[in-house]
């Protein structure tokens, strides 16, 4: 129970790093948005032209890190989830016992 504390205690301080990752990228253009939680576009969606990379390549590099970031936070929070479960599962064994 100590040891999947300590790894959920672990995947926190990982998620905030994550967090503060996106929040980085998002603060190098403003074309992003304030949003942490969405992936910003890299194909055509009707009605709005997207920014390809022959227009703008640093903008579109700049992307897709922040949309490799965006999804290596929600790597990190489906994995913290699991860990959670476990971790909730392991005191009411401890509980009932």
């Amino acid at each position: 129970m100590f040891s999947t504390f300590l790894v959920l205690t672990f995947l926190i301080f990982m998620f905030m790093w994550s967090l503060a990752w996106v929040n980085y990228y998002n603060k190098l253009d403003k074309r992003f948005g304030r949003s942490l939680w969405r992936w910003s576009y890299d194909y055509p969606v009707s009605g709005n032209r997207d920014v390809s990379f022959l227009d703008d390549k640093k903008f579109v590099i700049l992307r897709r890190k922040r949309n490799r970031a965006v999804t290596v936070m929600y790597f990190i929070l489906f994995f913290s989830f699991f860990i959670l479960l476990s971790f909730i599962t392991q005191i009411l064994f401890l509980i009932q016992s």
